[in-house]
């Protein structure tokens, strides 16, 4: 493979939000670019989603109805495919863009201190309680709180925060009386809430006032077409961060992308093209472990659980970049889980693996 800078026209403003501060990898905001979903004379200006999949042009125009109504959004995908991103290109155009944006990771929240983080308390409400605080729902006050893992949201919390969607108001921890709140509020998740309404676990009146407008944001092998518009941007991305010459991907190589199935999907793929400039080397699609099994040996390549069980654990923090809580979802497993094999490698002689 041969290496020479490639022509980008987005190379100087890509990965920069014009409003200022810095842009998830899937969106750019020159509008030289030709790869846009947002039909012109969106609110937050053409050109800045990568890619032109159908599904993501109805998401850019749904986000243009929720800036103007500022209602409640669900924005439902697999892990890695920037939900976040469009919780905040939602709130940069909408009116709330100069007020506060505040994301909280529900799978981090504990029963006992969720909901004095989430409605505040006051001074001596309880033990430790030295002051008064406001929580996150008035510290973002005129802005928009950003609800990430919502099916994780403890249970005990969901009726509170049916409450404040009804009644756009919260009672401090220690208070005696509701306090209004003027926020806009987008929940995301990976999980599936109707299914997770039937079995018991998400309240149904809740998943109805979240889904006020759902974004479906598909995975990326749902949308290869787009994959060579993330690797020309990820590529001179890194190549400029790491003061390198981009990368010239063959076609051979860009088919093997495409063809490639992302089950960390953008995350992933940024993640690989990051580490060919980290490390100096070409390009590769991610090998998959399944096929360092030998045909036709009869024998596994691995018998020892507690070593394949360390295997899969790094490779989704490699794929999730260290997130514990979208790794726990790319094996299956609670958040909490998560936390304990960690904390198990950690202490074991052969261990190693870092938070």
């Amino acid at each position: 493979m041969s290496i020479r800078p490639l022509s980008f026209r987005a190379a100087d403003s890509a990965g920069r939000d014009p409003r200022g501060g810095s842009l998830d990898p899937t969106v750019v905001d020159d509008p030289s670019t030709s790869t846009a979903v947002a039909e012109p004379k969106s609110p937050f200006g053409s050109n800045w989603v990568l890619g032109s999949n159908p599904a993501m042009r109805r998401i850019a125009k749904s986000i243009e109805r929720a800036a103007e109504v500022e209602c409640t959004v669900l924005v439902v995908g697999e892990t890695g495919t920037g939900k976040e991103l469009w919780a905040r290109l939602l709130h940069r155009s909408g009116p709330r863009r100069s007020k506060a944006f505040v994301p909280v990771n529900c799978a981090a929240l504990t029963p006992t201190l969720a909901e004095s983080q989430l409605f505040g308390h006051e001074k001596g409400a309880f033990t430790g309680a030295a002051g008064r605080s406001l929580g996150i729902f008035r510290a973002a006050e005129g802005g928009m709180v950003f609800l990430d893992e919502i099916g994780e949201m403890p249970q005990e919390l969901q009726p509170k925060l049916l409450r404040v969607l009804q009644q756009r108001e919260v009672t401090p921890v220690g208070a005696t009386e509701p306090v209004p709140i003027d926020v806009q509020i987008v929940a995301a998740t990976n999980r599936d809430l109707e299914d997770e309404v039937e079995k018991g676990n998400f309240r149904e009146d809740l998943y109805y006032r979240l889904n006020m407008i759902e974004l479906r944001v598909p995975p990326l092998r749902e949308r290869p077409d787009d994959i060579p518009s993330f690797i020309e941007f990820f590529s001179q991305r890194f190549a400029d961060r790491y003061h390198l010459q981009a990368w010239e991907f063959s076609p051979e190589l860009i088919a093997e992308f495409c063809a490639y199935e992302w089950p960390g999907n953008v995350r992933q793929l940024e993640h690989s093209i990051e580490q060919s400039y980290v490390l100096q080397t070409e390009p590769k699609v991610p090998v998959k472990t399944s096929a360092a099994r030998p045909v036709g040996t009869g024998r596994l390549p691995c018998l020892d659980l507690a070593k394949l069980r360390e295997q899969a654990i790094r490779e989704a923090l490699a794929v999730t970049r260290g997130h514990k809580a979208n790794a726990a979802k790319l094996l299956g497993v609670h958040a909490n889980t998560m936390t304990r094999l960690l904390k198990e490698l950690e202490e074991s002689a052969d261990g190693g693996l870092e938070d």
